[in-house]
């Protein structure tokens, strides 16, 4: 090997030759052109420069040499390619750290430059390698391929991280950073982003301001911080306010009065179907409760509370919950009527007027006075004897009072439901096939069944009875049908002890101890029990019956086993009196 200056020296290897010219070629285009160098570290353009200086070192220490090469073949693939730049500084681009080698340029006398090219002509025999940048746009990216196995450059895609800053400029990414968050602050709360400062000019590099280091701190509007304060505030204050509301209603004891109200009276309607907390937030509506939820608290209380019926209460102002239920669930206290299986039409007419506040007898004479106005159906009312029009009429069933309730109103009410329910039985086809003349003697029929029986049961047989004393070959009784109750209720009573002499020679149409048949029209107001057994009676070809202990009513078919039952009877009522 030839020597110059008593130093052996090498041909140029095509890695480090390579390496040299792309940072030859980065320092061309890099944006850190702009720093200036120390004319001492020019870079020589002859592709063969080589490093006297630091190339005798890396040469008389083989230990460097192999570390260089070994850094060079395990540079990992996606890691970025360390850069070297003026200087020999050390600095990490990421994950690793880099000895940046000093370029060291070196004046070749003739002679050194002849020992160069006797070196090169000694190894002219090994190509050379290519130049990997002929013709290549200096500017352009490129891909790394300064040692073999080395990564690309993973700099050169769009997606790519921008390549590593020299440690001296780093701190100004960060500044940067900061100053394009305070101009969106400003931009928000100070109105456009502007500057209250000096800073009027560029940074000479990229036209982009320069760091807060290096000039005066950026001033924030004071309306703009008391903007924010404000909305800062407005929102805990409201989310406090929703908070401890939510957690009030949720686990808080439910808003209540005291007592049973102030001296304002209120009618409070409940609907039919309404559970308790509808009728809560009824109540609280009208201002009888504080809330839904104590209503519904104190009816859970109470035992009664859960059968709250629908209709009109009358109510007081500021009740508490309790006091509000207690009136609910007595049913004194509802604007209802109840209108029971069997009552009679003068018992009707007074309840109407009690709960209506009405004089005695006004809806008496509205019921006769307005007969023919009130809905009845044709076969209704046909006999000139019948003590009252409308008996047979009122449908017994529950009627729920308002405000604009009247006593004729609920008459009408009343007469459509049992015209209603007559017609859905089909009580005028039933009439022929039960041997009655009329429709309305089907009804008259079933007020007696009602009137005498105590159940359905009862109600079938006592139906068998009526029909079997009406057929013309009834000479046990003559066709005379015999029901005390006829007989109270043309004197208006409800007695079941009475002189049966006395009773036989009172002569009145509707007394059937007295006369034979029906009475001309129904006596009551027959339930749909009464009204189903009528139309579909026992068969038994039951003729009598009896209730001896005055609860089970007994049913005999002959006149002796009746008269046995009537003498058992008249036995036990002797001892009942003490006779």
């Amino acid at each position: 090997m030839p020597y110059v200056d008593g130093q052996q020296q090498y041909p140029q290897e095509p890695q480090y030759d390579q390496q040299y010219q792309q940072e030859q070629q980065y320092q061309q285009h890099s944006q850190y052109q702009d720093y200036p160098h120390d004319p001492q570290q020019q870079y020589p353009h002859d592709q063969h420069q080589q490093y006297p200086s630091d190339q005798q070192q890396y040469q008389q220490d083989p230990h460097r040499q192999d570390q260089h090469q070994h850094y060079a073949q395990q540079v990992p693939q996606g890691y970025p390619q360390q850069e070297t730049y003026g200087g020999g500084q050390v600095w990490d681009t990421g994950n690793h750290q880099v000895q940046a080698q000093q370029p060291h340029v070196q004046t070749y006398s003739g002679q050194e430059y002849a020992g160069v090219a006797q070196a090169a002509d000694q190894y002219a025999d090994v190509a050379p390698a290519a130049d990997p940048y002929a013709g290549a746009d200096p500017y352009a990216q490129h891909p790394a391929s300064g040692y073999p196995g080395e990564a690309p450059d993973l700099y050169g895609t769009p997606e790519a991280f921008p390549p590593p800053r020299p440690p001296g400029r780093r701190h100004l990414d960060i500044e940067e950073e900061r100053a394009a968050a305070d101009e969106a602050e400003e931009s928000f709360l100070g109105g456009g982003g502007h500057d209250d400062g000096d800073d009027d000019g560029d940074d000479g590099r990229d036209g982009r301001r320069p760091g807060r280091s290096g000039g005066k701190p950026k001033k924030r509007s004071g309306m703009a911080c008391l903007i924010a304060a404000v909305v800062i505030v407005g929102v805990l204050g409201g989310g406090g306010y929703y908070g401890y509301s939510y957690l009030k209603a949720k686990f808080g004891a439910a808003e209540d009065f005291a007592g049973s109200g102030i001296d304002e009276p209120v009618d409070v309607e409940i609907p039919k179907g309404a559970g308790l907390g509808q009728m809560g937030r009824i109540l609280k509506e009208a201002g009888v409760v504080a809330s839904a939820q104590a209503f519904v608290d104190a009816a859970n209380a109470n035992p009664k509370g859960k059968s709250i019926q629908p209709g009109i209460y009358p109510l007081k102002k500021k009740m508490s919950a309790a006091a509000a239920v207690e009136v609910m669930t007595d049913p004194s206290k509802l604007h209802v009527l109840t209108i029971a299986e069997g009552m009679r039409n003068a018992t009707v007419y007074e309840a109407i007027d009690r709960k209506l506040e009405k004089p005695a007898g006004t809806t008496k004479d509205i019921a006769f006075r307005e007969a023919k106005n009130l809905g009845l159906p044709a076969w209704a009312n046909n006999d000139p004897k019948i003590m009252d029009p409308l008996e047979g009429f009122l449908y017994p069933m529950r009627y729920d009072l308002t405000k604009d309730s009247t006593p004729e109103s609920l008459l009408k009410q009343m007469v459509k439901n049992a015209t209603d329910k007559y017609s859905e039985l089909g009580v005028e086809g039933k009439a022929k096939e039960l041997g009655l003349e009329n429709p309305l003697q089907v009804v008259t029929v079933a007020s007696l069944v009602n009137a005498e029986g105590k159940n359905h049961d009862d109600f079938r047989k006592m139906a068998e009875v009526v029909y079997n004393r009406l057929k013309k070959t009834n000479t046990v009784s003559n066709q005379k049908i015999e029901f005390d109750s006829t007989y109270n209720y043309v004197k208006g009573t409800s007695e079941i002890n009475f002189n049966l002499t006395e009773a036989r020679a009172f002569v009145n149409p509707y007394n059937t101890h007295n006369v034979k048949g029906l009475p001309p029209g129904p006596i009551g107001n027959p339930g749909l029990d009464a009204l189903t057994a009528t139309l579909n009676p026992d068969g038994g070809g039951w003729m009598f019956f009896v209730s001896v202990d005055g609860n089970k009513t007994t049913f005999s078919k002959t006149y002796e086993e009746h008269l046995k039952l009537v003498a058992e009877f008249q036995e036990r009522q002797k001892q009942k009196n003490g006779g």
